[in-house]
């Protein structure tokens, strides 16, 4: 992800006419000076989006740490007037540009002391800006949610644990998995809540005296419910609670000594920092990267260095120090033993993590648990989405922790109407994360022309709360039941909906369940193309993509994949427009860059479809390009879910399930539950930094039903970022770009009410 952000910054900073310079080999070239410090242009960052590691290279730099390394790389940034620095790295990159901006004017002086430049240039250069922006797979930097190069790690885990899981299944081996993390486990954490392992060792969260018997009674009682692997996670960094380290090697020997299973280690290594950037990082780093511009253009003196990250979903501006001390409080609190106090420190999201994975990987014995008599039924709606099995998985798990009886629907509302229904157990959801597609099946049926067939086997199966995975329709249907609550007492039980589907397109939350599968899906896609296309050169690419009516998976497709323009039913286009688009790649095809990528969402415009523009743009490209057409179809609904869609599924189907175990108590009256009132009839959903639960007769309002989609959109806000980055002229909204804000300590209350 690091080449997205190096893209982003070139190309905002020549869109706001800044010289742009690029240091390669870190501050080893700023040091050396020389052709380290090259000034660049649009065409210097093509092709580079799709491409791991990063192009400018990167070097750790002893020289820096001594005042005179640093009075050699202000002297070379002087000499080509620089004076503003956006430094793409982890904590200790962060904090050595802070320190060099705080000896920055002490190091004009002195060079001017030695002669090496004038006072001119002391006073014309007397203040150096500094925008950080955080690279690190390992996420171990506190005040971001998501470092770049994070979700691309997780990636390449899930890649292996989904093949090495195949092996270890024919074989009944037991595998032992290193990844990395020397002082932070959220890789570790999230690849096992992702693939379902059966332990997970990471620094900050030590196991119990005596670990060593219970991991081996739970590994020999998964299988001894005919579970035929186990997958044990082990960070690299992982200690026992005297601070011991925990090997993986270590693992494996007590496996095999006290259970004799067959147990194999593997060591992931540098796999996990390499290979193509995931949709998600190229996107986070694109957007940090016209972040960090806008920030360095409104720095001042007086400002502090700050850091660009995301929150939730919201770009926020960081103070860089605050968020280093804070990272370096987790590494003290760790050191002295406070483990309780290191996980708090990491932040909600962590915690949130944490605390998913204990409650869904391991089952208490049936005499611990809670007896509710509640029955909850689960299922699909509407079309398949890579995730819902994850959703299903926790939802049936943290159902049965809460003490109450699960029931699976097979088949949506039509499966319900015919009676499809079973008890589904613990064991039963096993190895489901990794799973694409639908495993309960699911259909597009709405409710309302089989309300007294579902209203029987409600009240046959005693139902006392409904969860439903799905999309539009799944909206649709909760709204049909609600109002059907007059006509059957049964439909007033607690109703829960969580999104899940590639268009995301349902009103209520940022994000849903599949769409970041579908759209890597796309964004691999595009790659493959884009690479026969400059293979051919002069050639233009029309793709279209699915969506139904919503531009979400064209619109960030071509931010993703670096498209030239992407066509959407939200913001209507003309012939004028198509006209100028032409124009547009006619010029760009005179430059180097001789290829051409374009999206089209299905439905963007009736009469402008896929073939119109592609005889369009054959036409009028003429002698210039060529065109060709691609219509990407139902690929996009499938394959295994990303590591994204696998973690969101789980933790919000986990939270939406308490909340319905809550309301179950509040609604339960002599001997029955009875709920008729809105609040009873939610929708969970990401919005902004948190999750919320809505009333769906209140998301109404904010729902244009004609066209399926919500009326307000967030990610049209990227819609002028795709634009420049295409070399388009365009208006940039400022409004919206991150306010410097203060490291929040997370409180417990805000633990739980909601960050994802």
């Amino acid at each position: 992800g690091m080449n997205a952000a190096v893209r982003a910054v070139v190309r905002m900073g020549i869109y706001v006419k800044a010289k742009v310079y690029f240091v390669y080999e870190g501050y080893q070239g700023m040091v050396d000076g020389g052709d380290n410090i090259v000034e660049v242009s649009w065409e210097s960052v093509s092709s580079i989006l799709q491409v791991g590691g990063t192009v400018i290279g990167s070097a750790r730099c002893k020289s820096f740490r001594t005042r005179e390394g640093r009075l050699q790389a202000a002297y070379n940034l002087v000499q080509r007037g620089i004076t503003n620095l956006c430094v793409i790295g982890g904590d200790g990159s962060l904090t050595g540009a802070n320190l060099f901006r705080e000896e920055w004017s002490g190091l004009l002086e002195e060079l001017a002391q030695k002669g090496k430049i004038d006072e001119e240039a002391v006073k014309k250069y007397a203040y150096l800006n500094i925008v950080g922006m955080v690279g690190s797979i390992d996420n171990d930097f506190c005040g971001t949610d998501m470092t770049i190069g994070t979700d691309s790690a997780l990636h390449r885990i899930i890649e292996v644990v989904d093949a090495i899981m195949t092996t270890a299944q024919s074989h009944q081996r037991t595998f032992v998995l290193e990844v990395m993390g020397r002082h932070c486990g959220y890789l570790a954490l999230v690849s096992a809540l992702a693939c379902g392992a059966d332990w997970v060792f990471i620094p900050e969260y030590p196991p119990e005296e005596g670990w060593e018997d219970s991991m081996c009674v739970k590994l020999s009682e998964n299988r001894a419910r005919k579970k035929r692997l186990n997958i044990i996670i082990v960070a690299e960094g992982a200690i026992d609670c005297h601070n011991k380290p925990i090997t993986s090697e270590k693992v494996k020997d007590l496996v095999v000594q006290r259970l004799g299973f067959d147990t194999r280690v593997t060591i992931l290594g540098h796999v996990q920092r390499g290979g193509t950037p995931s949709a998600f990082d190229r996107i986070l780093a694109s957007r940090m990267g016209v972040e960090a511009v806008l920030a360095l253009l409104e720095a001042t003196p007086a400002t502090p260095a700050c850091v660009v990250s995301l929150s939730g979903n919201q770009a926020v501006r960081l103070p860089l120090m605050e968020c280093v001390q804070m990272t370096q409080e987790v590494q003290k609190a760790m050191d002295e033993g406070r483990f309780v106090e290191a996980v708090r420190l990491r932040g909600r999201s962590f915690e949130n993590n944490l605390n998913t994975y204990k409650l869904l990987s391991h089952k208490k014995p049936d005499a611990e648990l809670p007896k509710t008599n509640f029955n909850v039924a689960v299922l699909n709606v509407g079309a398949p989405a890579a995730g819902m099995n994850a959703a299903v998985r926790a939802a049936v798990r943290v159902g049965i922790t809460e003490g109450h009886k699960m029931f699976a629907v097979i088949d949506g509302f039509e499966g319900f109407a015919r009676g499809k229904i079973k008890e589904i157990s613990w064991g039963d959801v096993g190895g489901w994360t990794g799973q694409g597609g639908s495993i309960l099946g699911t259909k597009r049926t709405l409710p309302a022309k089989y309300l007294e067939k579902i209203a029987d086997q409600m009240r046959t199966n005693n139902i006392n709360a409904l969860m439903v995975i799905g999309g539009f329709e799944a909206y649709l249907g909760l709204l049909e039941l609600s109002a059907a609550r007059e006509k059957y007492d049964e439909f007033c039980v607690p109703m829960v909906m969580v999104p899940a589907t590639v268009s995301n397109n349902v009103p209520g939350s940022d994000f849903s369940i599949g769409a970041d599968t579908a759209l890597n899906t796309i964004t691999d896609t595009c790659d493959r193309i884009k690479q026969s296309a400059s293979g051919t050169k002069r050639r233009v690419f029309i793709i279209e993509t699915m969506g139904g009516y919503c531009g979400y998976l064209a619109n960030m497709g071509a931010l993703a994949a670096g498209a030239d323009a992407a066509y959407i039913f939200e913001e209507q286009f003309d012939i004028r427009e198509l006209q100028a688009n032409v124009e547009h790649l006619t010029e760009k095809m005179k430059t180097s860059i001789q290829r051409g990528l374009v999206l089209r969402n299905e439905n963007c415009n009736e009469n402008y479809t896929t073939d119109f523009i592609y005889q369009l743009y054959s036409e009028e490209g003429k002698g210039v390009f060529d065109c060709r057409k691609n219509v990407l179809g139902h690929m996009q609904q499938g394959g295994a879910p990303s590591p994204f869609d696998r973690n969101f599924g789980t933790k919000i189907s986990a939270k939406a399930m308490q909340w319905i175990s809550k309301k179950l108590k509040e609604t339960y009256r002599k001997g029955k539950v009875f709920a008729n009132t809105d609040d009873s009839v939610c929708l969970l959903g990401m919005r902004r930094r948190n999750l919320v639960f809505q009333p769906v007769a209140e998301l109404k309002t904010e729902t244009d039903f004609v066209h399926r989609i919500p009326k307000e959109q967030w990610w049209l806000k990227l819609r002028p970022l795709m634009k420049i980055l295409a070399k388009y002229k365009t208006s940039y909204d400022v409004s919206d770009s991150g306010q410097l804000e203060h490291v929040a300590m997370h409180s417990q209350k805000e633990a739980e009410t909601g960050a994802i």
